[in-house]
């Protein structure tokens, strides 16, 4: 499982990094940042989770 973040959409609003924060970060911008190639065993739930309170959805999830 993988998550793709659209750096173009995002609005800086962090709630990734609240819900995720092993799996995102934020630039100096407060732009997302994906910290992992591939979501760890254990955190997909977070990730889905991060994916679903996006509220610009520039979060998205490939199996």
């Amino acid at each position: 499982m993988k998550v793709r973040a659209d750096r173009d959409v995002c609005i800086q609003a962090g709630n990734c990094v609240m819900v995720a924060d092993n799996l995102f970060d934020q630039d100096d911008y407060g732009i997302v940042v994906v910290l992992v190639d591939d979501i760890p065993e254990g955190e997909e739930d977070k990730a889905r989770e991060a994916v679903k309170l996006c509220p610009s959805q520039a979060l998205s999830i490939a199996d």
